[in-house]
């Protein structure tokens, strides 16, 4: 089963320099609108395969499936478009709304980048229960959309710092490594949840997608969900007579800066 992280467009928040967080009316900037409406070519052939689109309650995810749903409907019925609480923004607290420059000075920011773990936001969340509560809700999603042959492919619409701690779950690295991820405003990650572990096959994207295969039916030496010893071999998932292993993996552009 595989997911589609998708970061909100470009918003307003994004240029101000101030700590938006869970404020009511941020939007998508100009850009942003651009940006959302090229998510409909980026998907390109994958629009088909989209069971179902889930994103955080804000408006600047609205937004930005917005176009997508659209395309989606426009031949027929679309997916369903899911709101789901557990993927909101962080709840920053006492530091929503605040300028960045100042929130430099506070001791809380050290902890942030260095042991973001231990980070709990004045009157707000603390980032391990962000963590807990979007891989909750993203694994039980990925569960009911991602089909019983495990082809399913979905859409979470979500905000920078939770994608990142769903990346760093499904990368199995501790909480205190997810400042290493960038996620930019309107880029990709991919995941698919295998039956033993989840693969990660692709970060902070802003290219055309390719969305990976499932894996194909175990040849009675190994598991079908088995990782490819050696690494995968970019093609099809066929043996031609090699005594080989691929896991039908499609390739994925190279993030881009």
């Amino acid at each position: 089963m595989t997911v589609i992280l998708l970061r909100h467009g470009r918003s307003t928040a994004n240029t101000s320099g101030v700590l938006a967080g869970r404020s009511p009316g941020v939007h998508l900037d100009d850009r942003g609108r651009t940006q959302a409406d090229a998510l409909v070519a980026r998907l390109g052939d994958h629009l088909g395969e989209i069971r179902a689109v889930a994103r955080s309650p804000l408006d600047r995810c609205a937004e930005t499936v917005a176009p997508l749903l659209a395309a989606l409907g426009a031949g027929g019925e679309a997916p369903p478009e899911i709101v789901v609480d557990d993927l909101v923004e962080v709840d920053y607290g006492g530091w929503t709304g605040r300028p960045i420059r100042e929130l430099l000075t506070e001791p809380l920011w050290k902890v942030v980048q260095q042991q973001p773990s231990a980070a709990v936001f004045p009157d707000g969340e603390g980032l391990a229960d962000v963590q807990a509560r979007a891989v909750r809700a993203i694994r039980e999603l990925d569960r009911i959309h991602g089909g019983p042959d495990g082809s399913g492919v979905w859409i979470a619409c979500s905000h920078g710092d939770v994608i990142k701690s769903i990346i760093a779950d499904a990368m199995g690295s501790h909480l205190d490594s997810f400042q290493r991820i960038v996620v930019e405003p309107a880029s990709i990650s991919v995941i698919r949840y295998g039956s033993s572990r989840p693969y990660v096959h692709a970060v902070n994207t802003t290219e055309i997608l390719s969305v990976p295969k499932p894996p194909p039916p175990s040849d009675g030496h190994s598991s079908s969900d088995d990782a490819v010893v050696g690494g995968d071999t970019g093609v099809d998932a066929k043996h031609d007579g090699a005594d080989a292993k691929h896991d039908g993996a499609a390739t994925i552009p190279a993030a881009s800066g």
